[in-house]
């Protein structure tokens, strides 16, 4: 009896490696015949729509190449590829859920999140800064006493402002985006002094903004945060495909290609640009590709 029963266990827990295998998003996305894409609207330039209201930017030219590498490795050349916009509040959830098979926007990846989805190699590294306009004379968290402050909602900024020496005991008042563009337009129309998020957002944002004369990046970093594309935990053998797609582009030094297009050269839909180069910390992860969490820098 007790060898029976041991024989019938020992052929189950062969059998869980098999079906969590088979049971992952490559199966799912060949036995659908398509694959979805999370994109944001307006994290500029890492995904945001054209004047066509296509998704174009960094992080969309690096999902193409993942979807490549899955329709090379599953032999299905006519994959269909579905665009789901995202947004800061429901993108982890839209993941974690099989709506989103890999999301292509601007999301940290941190330790929280780590418990909830997994993240691709760190493919740009940004810092939490605050944007205002030059004419209000903004330059620190200090002054912000009393004062509406925009962030979009389901992002960490307001606890980063918070948590930092200088925003401690600082009665800032919280306004909340529905998304990035929509937080920016609260600073364009006074509703707020200041727009607290990674700069290279505020800087696409006040770009592609009516007058970027009149805007400024200012304040104390309130975090290093590195950004990655998203996917689902607990599916090594997708995660590994991601992961060599991304090792792959900058071992050949294509990430360093698409790097200038988005954040070295014009870009639609107003040809301006950005001229935002590689941070340090960057071109050290694209040296050595990580995929560790923000508390790690």
């Amino acid at each position: 009896m007790h060898r029976r029963l041991s024989t019938t266990l020992f052929l189950v827990l062969l059998a869980v490696p098999a079906f969590a295998q088979d049971s992952g998003t490559l199966k799912k996305i060949r036995d659908s015949g398509g694959i979805t894409l999370g994109i944001r609207e307006s994290s500029y330039p890492l995904s945001y729509l054209d004047e066509k209201q296509q998704p174009i930017g960094y992080h969309i030219d690096i999902c193409n190449r993942i979807v490549d590498a899955v329709k090379a490795k599953l032999k299905l050349p006519a994959l269909k590829v579905t665009h789901q916009a995202v947004t800061s509040q429901n993108r982890i959830p839209l993941v974690s859920n099989g709506t989103v098979d890999l999301e292509c926007g601007s999301t940290t990846n941190n330790e929280a999140r780590q418990k909830q989805v997994a993240f691709a190699p760190t493919t740009f590294v940004t810092n939490v800064r605050m944007a205002v306009k030059k004419a209000s004379g903004i330059q620190s968290l200090g002054q912000l006493g009393g004062k509406p402050v925009a962030t979009t909602t389901g992002t960490t900024s307001v606890q980063l402002m918070r948590a930092h020496e200088k925003g401690k005991g600082i009665d800032f008042k919280e306004v909340y985006g529905k998304d990035h563009a929509d937080s920016f337009l609260m600073l364009e129309t006074d509703r707020a002094v200041a727009f607290v998020m990674d700069d290279n957002l505020l800087a696409g944002l006040i770009a592609t903004s009516k007058a970027p004369n009149n805007y400024a990046i200012v304040g104390e970093v309130l975090s290093i945060e590195p950004i990655a594309i998203m996917l689902r935990r607990g599916d090594p053998e997708f995660k590994k495909l991601v992961d060599d797609t991304v090792k792959g582009l900058m071992k050949k030094g294509e990430i360093d290609k698409l790097y200038a297009r988005w954040f070295m050269s014009p870009i639609p839909p107003r040809q301006v640009n950005l001229n935002f180069p590689k941070s340090e910390l960057l071109k050290f992860l694209i040296e050595s590709p990580s995929d560790a969490p923000a508390e790690s820098y």
